[in-house]
């Protein structure tokens, strides 16, 4: 009988669609190779340094199906990991404690050759500092928020933006009968492909991302052209991590155990509080969609890229190419050491074309 292999599957960060749809690729195209079988552990790296571990073996039979699915049949979390895992203290007080070595034993006893490891660019952050103390990590993108470089595209975006787009859509008629501003937040923090992407397919009047600090009296005035025009109405598309020009982005500190990210959310009611002061007349109302963004069935797109990826995955783990991130650099899926696909974040280019397009379509980014 032959002795099989294992490589070890997991999800981090936060959830996006698509995922289930890597996980089966990678389960279909190891099954490929008599030597090989697929582990999944529950919650990122959680799973195996839970007590007892949490790790599943994973099958034809366990993934059957499961592209068209939004989620990850794994779970996810974006707190503690293996360098700063949360122990509370008899004070009730937290404390983070470094628990790699503990995993790579944990690993040799799960006899794993190789981890493929799903997530953004803090997954990633962890995949590269494992592999400099010698894990053997093939990573692969994910992010709704398509801030990752190195890569055209990451999978969950499409469909973001669709959910996007969908809002959008809907809201003109609700504005149009109703005569209103709806203003429209979307997720993207530090970088505005989502709102922007959104806005353009949607046709909004304004779109506000954070890589183009905007004038309120701007938005104002175009806002009021768009009324006085004899539309009547007018749609606002705002990304959370947008900000006015000399002003900050709208965040607060979480008070979860182990989770370090800033909470964004909010920066569309201050916008509707500040055109109110220059637009007393102003009929508004707040839209954020939030977690919408993250959930439903993937689109065609992304479980097409997702399994592209998650096939390229396995290929690297039986090339012995650790170290790299799969990537999608048209047209081509090929794969870029995780150290360069980190070392620069996506923001959207003012001077780009989608910009470009957006303002010649006659949509204000308010600056």
């Amino acid at each position: 009988m032959v002795q099989k292999k294992r490589m070890l599957v997991m999800t981090g960060g936060g959830d996006c669609p698509g995922l289930n749809a890597v996980i089966r690729a990678i389960v279909k195209r190891a099954k490929l190779e008599e030597n090989w079988e697929v582990l999944g552990s529950i919650e990122a790296f959680n799973g195996v340094l839970s007590d007892p571990m949490e790790v599943v073996l994973l099958n034809g039979k366990t993934v059957s199906g499961i592209h068209i699915r939004g989620g990850t049949i794994l779970k996810t979390t974006n707190k503690g990991g293996p360098f700063a895992w949360p122990v509370e203290q008899p004070d009730g007080s937290w404390i983070t404690v470094d628990r790699c070595d503990e995993l790579f034993e944990r690993l040799e006893k799960l006899g794993v050759e190789a981890v493929i490891s799903i997530g953004g660019e803090g997954s990633m952050d962890i995949a590269q500092r494992l592999y400099e103390k010698g894990l053997k990590v093939v990573g692969v993108p994910k992010t709704i928020d398509n801030d990752l470089s190195s890569t055209d595209v990451t999978f969950g975006f499409q469909t973001a933006v669709e959910i996007a787009t969908d809002a959008v859509d809907k809201l003109v008629t609700t504005a149009a009968s109703h005569n209103r501003v709806m203003i429209m937040e979307a997720m993207g923090r530090d970088a505005g492909w989502i709102g922007l992407s959104a806005a353009v397919a949607g046709g909004a009047d304004v779109a506000l991302i954070p890589e183009v600090p905007y004038d309120i009296e701007k938005v104002a005035a175009k806002i009021q052209e768009r009324i006085q025009g004899g539309k009547g109405f007018a749609i606002v598309v705002i990304s959370e991590g947008a900000k006015q020009k000399g002003g900050d982005v709208i965040a607060r500190e979480s008070d979860e155990v182990g989770y370090h990210n800033k909470l964004l959310g909010g920066v569309s009611h201050q916008l509707q509080a500040n055109l109110k002061k220059i637009i007393p007349n102003i009929d508004s109302r707040v839209v954020i969609l939030g977690h919408l963004q993250r959930g439903g069935t993937p689109t065609a797109y992304d479980r097409i890229l997702a399994t592209q990826f998650g096939v390229k995955a396995v290929e690297l783990v039986l090339e012995e190419k650790f170290g790299e991130m799969v990537a999608y650099q048209k047209p081509d899926v090929i794969s870029v050491p995780i150290k360069s696909a980190i070392s620069e974040y996506n923001y959207v280019k003012p001077d780009s074309n989608l910009v470009q397009t957006a303002r010649s379509v006659g949509i204000s980014l308010g600056d």
